[in-house]
């Protein structure tokens, strides 16, 4: 009750401010919409987030588009050819491609592009570390020469997930991949609005009028034309999600990203509104500790954790008691995929004992270091996650300190590799979707190439080993066996903790059609 009256008052407090901000954005041309939290990192190469790769896609283009069912078609490219058994690759950039600024796209602005990327991403690192020259053949020609033939080169460029290779002029592309671009000149279908950007408050865009679509082929998350029909795009941040819930009730907005599940009742009842599951791939809970320090640097503590891992607990913080929006056998790769395996499932869906994994812990030589965990007080479904995490890890005999702060906060501490006594940190959590986890190439999670990895930073010798060897075979039943090896070696390794799956409602006006499944995209989708 006293959480419900709070809520309210917020919802009345924030009214009188909220709608004559959105009623300039009220025509039909304008998209309101709710993301699921600010956008506190512009670079989509810095950081692995989701609502950075969202905006991301509306700047930037993308040399290769991935459509709903996988499959891998070019975009800014307009085809490759392949010589030498597969060890050139030769791709050629379409006509009419222009940045922001109105200056041609280049080949060379897409190399710079790809070398930035490839540092920060563990899929175009491996690609890179198999590349013995990439260069700018000409104007329009892209030129890798291989050491070894690479099948999935196509599948690196253009995968949907974090993170996302945005194509940006070669002077930004130049950048320090570990600092920020903040100049955002992309050849997406919208500008980012530099002088409306409000930080924690409000992100807006506009059409880029020079944006030229694909002339053929059909809509497709990522892949085909992207025709922009609103002029403007505004990203207004509502942190609490009965306000949220108010903005869409009275009109004041037109699409929100992540409705809590709780609320989800009152948004369905709604006559002008309709709710879907935008992700359909669904959303995979992570806990990633770091592993540079104690006490997560030794395997066998890591490994402790798995017998009071409970995914039921994780996901009932999210989403309640509906069944059928959760599940929880999930193990290092996304359910229901063509590569996704069962071994060893027992350790996650077998009796639980977290009696027997604080022996072990103890046994492992735990000395009572500090577990400094981070949990963003402004993003509810991640804040869950981390209190039922900061309860199992106490129960499990560790010395936990629970830091609240914003989602900002967190992704930029995440990136510190200080011991966690000095401004670093132990634990993290995230979601990934099942199309990042659906294979060994894209699950950036799976990576264990030590401090060139993820954050988290684990070295896993022989699982990196795996990987590559996934990477390199281009027969999908070698590939599947592979799979079931990465995910024997992951139950060793454990480089995070699969928390389970959830599937995240989006909601919208009924005015809104063809939104296109996959992600949260902003072309294609029109007002009826």
């Amino acid at each position: 009750m006293i959480v419900t009256k709070r809520r309210q008052f917020i919802a009345l407090a924030t009214a009188s401010v909220f709608a004559p901000y959105v009623a300039r954005g009220a025509a039909s041309r304008t998209l309101r919409f709710i993301p699921q939290s600010d956008v506190t990192a512009l670079d989509p190469v810095w950081t692995s987030v989701y609502v950075t790769r969202n905006h991301g896609y509306l700047v930037f283009d993308t040399l290769y588009g991935q459509d709903e069912a996988f499959g891998i078609q070019p975009q800014m490219a307009d085809g490759a050819t392949t010589e030498q058994s597969g060890l050139i690759w030769r791709i050629r950039l379409r006509d009419g491609l222009f940045f922001h600024d109105m200056t041609p796209v280049l080949a060379r602005d897409c190399v710079a592009s790809i070398k930035r990327w490839a540092r920060r991403d563990p899929f175009g690192h491996t690609l890179m570390a198999n590349t013995d020259e990439l260069s700018a053949a000409d104007d329009k020609t892209i030129l890798f020469r291989l050491k070894l033939p690479f099948p999935l080169l196509p599948e690196a460029l253009g995968k949907v997930g974090i993170n996302m290779l945005p194509i940006m002029p070669e002077r930004l592309a130049n950048t320090d991949p570990f600092k920020q671009v903040t100049e955002m000149v992309g050849s997406g279908p919208f500008q980012f609005v530099t002088d409306e950007r409000v930080v924690g408050s409000r992100v807006v865009y506009k059409r880029f009028e020079g944006y030229r679509p694909r002339e053929n082929g059909l809509a497709s998350c990522t892949a085909g034309p992207k025709v922009a029909y609103f002029d403007r795009v505004e990203w207004n941040v509502i942190p609490d999600p009965a306000t949220a819930a108010a903005a869409m009730q009275r009109g004041e907005a037109d699409w929100w990203e992540q409705p809590s599940f709780d609320l989800m009742p009152i948004m369905q009842k709604a006559p002008d509104l309709r709710s879907s599951v935008v992700e359909v791939t669904g959303n995979i809970g992570l806990l990633r500790m770091n592993q540079l320090y104690p006490p997560f640097d030794n395997p066998a503590i890591r490994r402790a954790l798995l017998l009071a891992l409970n995914q039921a607990d994780y996901m009932q913080a999210i989403a309640g008691d509906a069944r059928d929006a959760w599940r929880a056998d999930v193990g290092f790769l996304a359910p229901g995929m063509p590569m996704t395996s069962d071994v060893d499932m027992t350790q996650i869906t077998g009796p639980r004992d977290v009696e027997r994994a604080r022996q072990e812990i103890k046994q492992a030589g735990y000395a009572g270091e500090p577990v400094v965990v981070m949990s963003p007080s402004d993003y509810p479904r991640i804040n869950a996650l981390a209190n039922v995490a900061a309860d199992m890890l106490t129960r499990c005999g560790l010395n936990v300190d629970l830091q609240e702060m914003d989602w900002g906060s967190v992704i930029q501490r995440r990136a510190s590799k200080a011991p966690p006594a000095k401004g670093g940190w132990s634990v993290f959590f995230t979601t990934l979707t099942g199309a990042d986890m659906s294979n060994p190439a894209t699950n950036l999670a799976l990576g264990g190439n030590g401090a060139a990895g993820w954050f988290g930073w684990p070295t896993a010798p022989k699982l990196e080993e795996l990987r590559h060897a996934f990477l390199a075979e281009p027969d999908p039943a070698k590939q599947k066996q592979i799979s079931h090896d990465i995910q024997a070696q992951a139950f060793v390794d454990v480089p995070f903790l699969p928390l389970g799956e959830f599937f995240q409602p989006t909601v919208q006006r009924k005015e809104l059609v063809d939104t296109l499944k996959g992600l949260s995209l902003f072309w294609n989708v029109k007002r009826a």
